[in-house]
């Protein structure tokens, strides 16, 4: 009897340990962190908040030394960049790729976690064909100068690309690269092969929408209720356009025999303001991106094509960049103000992992007296469920803490087990009324207790 409840105690503190860990830091959630702004706080200020929240990485779009030094000892991964005024010292001088890599990351390494190293911002979408022409091997010469400092093997080299890379990309399975980069996109990914690096990607769903701006396709983007879109190609329903945007780079990369590279998205987000005659900023709108982003990343769905693993994703951005240039949309895609506080919670903040529940702004009507349980109805393929699971997940007030790796309801792993847990706390939460458990028509009540084993379901009675 001793020995089994030793088993038990251990087994709860493993799970404890893992829970925490998963709370703490999520390594596939990052942050950009632009600098054209004369607001910004002082980076001791933002190395507090970026540890009080679950953000596991940032991206810089240079080396800027004070950021560097303030995150050293937090753990969190930072990706730093060379400009892309930077390259043709790079390509035509190894020299400089060594100075680069002694001013920028020896003084800090490894105290400061540098992760990867980003040669250039968009350089093929550029249309400068001498830029163009020296990034391989100003990356080549950067690599070198890190294996030249026994850093070859931790800090990878890569490069940044906008949608644009992408000549198809609609429906995924036909993704394919621009033939006008067809020769460079080959060595650029053996590059990437040889040393494995990722491929930064920087989809915004919020352009395919302002392309497109109906109401199902906003709900497409938002990873809101939808009826999906089916890929003629394979007869994958996809039910948001990140999966979409992602997969359609992964096909891209199949297509030229590179399936193997790791694919980072480098930059998403969703700005909440804008000029009258933009189409689709508001706070409601980034808000329920950027949310049910993040609840899609902690489920661990992945993708379609890439299933059971979420990709690195870096969500721009961490404060708004006050001086841009452009429509009002482009200073306004912050998630903090410089006072720090949330533009709007997405739940990042791990004092704040539950906030309170939002009344919804409804009608009152007669509730009946017994609901009982919302639940998924039987038949509801994967695909749908999974919106329907990051949809509930994304809203304020929905704590998904327990279908997390080490909750109480996590096991079994199962798309449908999570998804049933989801939906219900979000009907309990939202005030148990009917149109709460509705979910595009998949989910239904039930008056049988859902619960099992030390997984408690809230509800019954009304």
């Amino acid at each position: 009897m001793a020995s089994i409840t030793r088993s038990s105690a251990h087994l709860l503190l493993s799970l404890l340990l893992h829970a925490l860990r998963f709370a703490s830091s999520q390594p596939f959630i990052g942050v950009n962190y632009g600098q054209v702004a004369d607001n910004l706080p002082p980076p001791s200020a933002t190395a507090n908040l970026l540890k009080s929240t679950s953000i596991g990485n940032i991206r810089l779009y240079g080396a800027d030394p004070a950021i560097i030094t303030a995150l050293s000892g937090t753990g969190i991964g930072i990706v730093i960049g060379a400009a892309n005024g930077d390259i043709p010292a790079l390509a035509s001088d190894p020299n400089s790729a060594a100075q680069w890599i002694s001013s920028n990351v020896l003084p800090f390494y490894p105290a400061s976690n540098i992760t990867l190293i980003t040669v250039g911002n968009e350089v093929l979408m550029s249309n400068d064909q001498g830029l163009i022409s020296q990034l391989l091997l100003a990356m080549q010469n950067m690599q070198r100068a890190l294996s030249a400092v026994s850093l070859g093997g931790k800090i990878r080299v890569s490069t940044v690309h906008s949608m644009s890379l992408l000549s198809q990309s609609d429906p995924p399975s036909s993704g394919r690269f621009n033939p006008a980069h067809d020769g460079l996109m080959k060595r650029l990914l053996q590059f990437q092969r040889d040393n494995g690096s990722p491929l930064a990607i920087n989809p915004y769903p919020f352009f395919a929408y302002q392309s497109d701006p109906r109401p199902e396709t906003l709900a497409f983007c938002l990873f809101q209720p939808n009826a999906g879109r089916v890929d003629a190609g394979t007869g994958i329903k996809y039910m948001n356009m990140f999966d979409a945007q992602v997969d359609a780079v992964h096909s891209a990369l199949n297509a030229v025999g590179f399936k193997d590279i790791e694919i980072l998205v480098s930059e998403t987000g969703w700005p909440y303001n804008g000029d009258p005659n933009e189409v689709g900023p508001s706070i409601e709108n980034a808000k329920a991106y950027n949310g049910n982003l993040i609840a899609h990343l902690r489920s661990m769905a992945g993708t379609p094509l890439m299933p059971g693993k979420s990709v690195e994703t870096y969500i721009f951005a961490l404060y708004d960049e006050d001086l841009k240039f452009g429509p009002a949309s482009e200073r306004s895609f912050g998630l903090f103000k410089p006072d720090l506080t949330m533009a709007y919670d997405v739940g990042l903040s791990k004092s704040s992992q539950t906030p309170a529940a939002k009344t919804p702004v409804v009608t009152p009507s007669p509730k009946p007296t017994s609901l009982g349980w919302c639940v998924p109805k039987a038949g509801i393929p994967d695909d749908q469920l999974q919106a329907d699971l990051d949809y509930a997940c994304g809203q304020q007030g929905i704590d998904c803490g327990p279908i997390q790796p080490g909750g109480a309801c996590f096991e079994p792993n199962t798309v449908a087990s999570h998804a049933a847990y989801a939906m219900n706390l979000y009907f309990q939460t939202s005030g148990k009324n009917p149109w709460n458990c509705d979910f595009s028509q998949t989910a239904t009540f039930t008056l049988n207790n859902p619960s099992y084993n030390g997984c408690m379901y809230p509800g019954g009675s009304t």
